[in-house]
């Protein structure tokens, strides 16, 4: 293990140092003077080497984003921390530091070698993001329960494990523990594991095993059953109508209802109820199926529009393709005349000639370009005409039947409130021949009471309807919208992207020619 490192100078990770090590592993000579020049940009190291610099924090690190290969062993690192950006991580090695927990590694999904040999750690744990995992050397740690092994079996690529040098390295089963259940395991402790090792281990351990991948079948099972209703709850949210398929909307106005609830009670209101309840459902069920349908046939607007786009730009690009394969073969045909040729009018006739045809080609193309843009406006705004059209269709009709919902709602409270007078009446009189229960009882004070309760049941069903009207119909536009500025915005890109593409291969043939000329000058 590390000795403290009270006495020693402890380094701060500043960009200052991070420079300082690039450069020094950078590339060196001609080609080292002129990153040095031009500067260097961190995103564009692929592997950092940080090892012996007396490190206590990890930090800085975040402009490093394609880094594959990162080595911080013997240093004086306590935790694992600021790798977050490190996305394309496949190589870290954290060996001979400090570290006492496992963490900060959720974000590493590309990482197949890890190396924590030497710490200071007690339980395998929080590698669950790292499903590349390849390689784990753990040894020298203070690992020391045997069950921590068991948690490695999620790691289906794991081939090779490092545990030597912590306490469970001493149990009298350990291999054979470690080889029943990592059956995939190739090495451990760098001695390659033999098929007499693995039958034995098999034998020995074959009833835990069976009963174990029992337990993790079944829990296979429940997660693809988990994700399986989460993947169709998000193809519901994708139609807008989640939930819709059920009396979802119908028991949540009910949730909140305290009144309602106890007006249930009343005589002949359970049927009532009942009825409302089927009536209500089979229009959210008409929803829920209409929503689907008109996702359906979003999905094909959006196929048919993106396939058109593609074809357009194919086509444009084609075109280009190939007035630039003429242009090279005459341009490099002209350059090489011009390189033979001895009289100078000539030559200036001839560099003159070729300047004419790059501008020839650059207006050429960049008509073509022009061309295309206003094809695909054209085609874009058919597109967003259509989108516009089908969600305020969609949105028309949903309303049409929420209003139904609505109206259910309105019938339903009108015959509630003439149930709930009758029964005022007849408790006035006497006449009621079923005991209510206490808190119902309570509302019959007087008609003012009763109409107020019942009235305070109806606002509360009609906000529930307004709101997951209002919701529906916000999303459906915030959703179009965004769509439709997404599409314009891409057009946007692709037009800048194909016109900078233009301007730099017409640079680059003109400087072609500008070279050959100053050639001729300097001559």
């Amino acid at each position: 293990m590390n000795q403290p490192c009270n006495s020693l100078e402890l380094r701060v990770m500043d960009e200052d140092m991070l420079k300082q090590a690039v450069v020094e592993q950078g590339p060196q000579e001609e080609a080292g003077q002129l990153a040095k020049q031009e500067g260097i940009l961190f995103k564009d190291v692929l592997s950092l080497r940080l090892d012996f610099q007396n490190i206590l924090h990890i930090d800085n690190l975040w402009q490093f984003e394609n880094l594959r290969k990162l080595q911080l062993d013997n240093n004086f690192i306590e935790r694992i921390e600021g790798l977050e950006k490190l996305t394309q991580l496949v190589w870290l090695d954290l060996s001979f530091n400090n570290i006492e927990v496992i963490e900060g590694l959720d974000t590493l999904v590309n990482l197949e070698d890890l190396s924590l040999f030497n710490n200071r750690i007690s339980k395998i744990d929080s590698l669950d993001a790292l499903v590349k995992l390849q390689m784990l050397s753990l040894g020298n740690n203070d690992i020391g329960n045997m069950m921590n092994i068991i948690y490695l079996r999620r790691f289906k690529n794991l081939r090779t494990l490092r545990l030597s040098g912590n306490p469970i390295a001493n149990e009298e089963e350990y291999k054979l523990f470690i080889c029943a259940y990592l059956p995939d395991l190739v090495y451990l402790d760098f001695q390659r594991i033999d098929e007499h090792t693995k039958e034995l281990a098999e034998t020995k351990y074959q009833y835990s095993i069976d009963e174990l991948k029992h337990r993790e079948d079944m829990i296979q099972t429940r997660q693809e059953e988990e994700q399986a209703l989460q993947d169709l709850l998000a193809e519901h949210k994708a139609a807008f109508v989640e939930h819709m398929n059920g009396s979802f909307l119908f028991d949540s106005m009910y949730t909140e209802d305290v009144e309602g609830s106890k007006l249930a009670y009343l005589p002949g209101v359970s049927d009532l109820l009942e009825t409302f309840k089927d009536k209500f459902v089979i229009i959210c069920i008409d929803i829920f199926e209409y929503g689907l349908s008109q996702q359906e046939k979003r999905k094909l607007e959006l196929e048919t529009f993106n396939e058109g786009i593609y074809e357009a730009i194919q086509e444009n690009q084609e075109q280009g393709k190939q007035m630039i394969a003429k242009f090279e073969e005459k341009h490099l045909l002209s350059l090489n005349a011009i390189r033979h040729e001895s009289d100078l009018t000539s030559i200036e006739t001839k560099i003159t000639e070729s300047s004419e045809a790059i501008n020839e080609l650059f207006d050429t193309l960049m008509t073509l370009e022009m061309q295309l843009v206003e094809q695909l406006e054209e085609t874009i705004n058919m597109f967003e005409r259509n989108i516009i059209d089908l969600m305020g269709t969609f949105i028309e009709n949903v309303q049409s039947l929420m209003a139904q919902c609505r109206d259910l709602e309105n019938h339903h409270h009108e015959r509630l409130l003439e149930i709930s007078i009758n029964t005022l009446e007849k408790i006035l009189k006497g006449d009621l021949d079923q005991d209510l229960p206490d808190d119902l009882r309570a509302l019959f004070v007087d008609k003012d009471t009763i109409v107020n309760a019942v009235g305070a049941s109806h606002d509360i069903h009609l906000l529930k309807i307004d709101n997951r009207e209002d919701e529906l119909v916000t999303r459906v536009n915030s959703w179009c919208s965004q769509l439709v500025d997404k599409v314009h915005k891409d057009e946007i890109m692709r037009n800048r992207k194909r016109v900078k593409e233009i301007n730099q291969y017409i640079d680059h043939a003109q400087n072609e020619l500008d070279n050959l000329e100053c050639g001729y000058i300097i001559d």
